[in-house]
């Protein structure tokens, strides 16, 4: 009867044991699928839109590799974008260089690269970082604004990360020249509110939330990522981001890169 109860045991603990494998497993898989979710809005106009513009935004890549399979979802839509947001943590302690500067790089065959600060980037050292941006031709959002190329009605927004003690709002959101459309970029969409206090952005992204990056069903640590397009507000894009912390594990808040289509109405003379 012992030996039977043992026995019993055993074969429970290969069940339990195959079962926490498998879920492993899953959590694993899902944390290094890759994913790109198209998103098209329309600048609040009056006037009937006759111009797109194109952003690819990824986020909290930390330890992963880009892969060229991202890549080429990409270039299934468009051929390049105009705008590609590194939207904070490319990096993390304990990253090879080699490997960040080889992300960037590839991030950067499919448009100008624009970069701001997220929490963890600084751990691989700031001038480090400043040098992969830089040598692919890349723009450091230093909180500031810059005009967008061939779309001299937008501008570019960026504030630093607050972990840094460095974040100015105001300083970000300002531009001494005229412009009709604002995009802004912070790493922490705890910033959103902020922001829309002083300034009228077309469109908001952030990510560093990783939609929680395990959660079951409606429980989650941090909110899971989502894209509200309200006709009210401005739209905002929150992504689960596209790598891991911590472990190198998902499950309910898969990983996500975003491909972002803007209809807007030109301004009379403007090319």
């Amino acid at each position: 009867m012992v030996g039977g109860s043992v026995k019993i045991f055993w074969i429970g603990i290969r069940v339990l044991l195959a079962c926490l494998s498998l879920l492993f497993g899953g959590m694993f898989y899902s944390a290094h699928r890759t994913s790109l979710k198209t998103h098209r809005m329309k600048a609040k106009s009056p006037s009937t839109a006759n111009a797109e513009l194109t952003v690819f935004f990824i986020s909290d890549v930390h330890r992963r590799r880009v892969p060229e399979k991202l890549l080429n979802k990409v270039r299934s839509h468009f051929g390049s974008v105009d705008l590609v947001i590194i939207g904070g943590d490319v990096a993390e302690k304990g990253v090879p260089l080699e490997r960040v500067k080889n992300n960037v790089e590839k991030l950067a065959t499919l448009g100008p690269v624009y970069y701001i600060w997220g929490n963890n980037d600084r751990e691989i050292g700031e001038s480090n970082v400043r040098e992969i941006i830089a040598d692919v031709g890349g723009t450091i959002l230093d909180n500031g604004s810059v005009r967008i190329p061939m779309h001299p009605d937008w501008i570019i927004s960026g504030a630093d990360d607050p972990s840094s003690g460095n974040t100015n709002l105001q300083k970000a959101v300002s531009f001494e020249e005229d412009y009709t459309y604002q995009l802004v970029a912070v790493h922490n969409p705890s910033l959103f509110n902020k922001i829309m206090k002083i300034s009228k952005p077309v469109l908001l992204v952030g990510g560093h939330t990783h939609g929680g990056q395990i959660r079951f069903g409606p429980f989650g640590m941090q909110p899971k990522g989502e894209f509200k397009d309200d006709d009210d507000e401005c739209a905002q894009l929150i992504s689960n981001g596209f790598g891991t912390t911590l472990v190198p594990l998902r499950f309910g808040a898969p990983p996500e890169t975003h491909l972002i289509t803007v209809r807007y109405k030109k301004r009379s003379g403007t090319i």
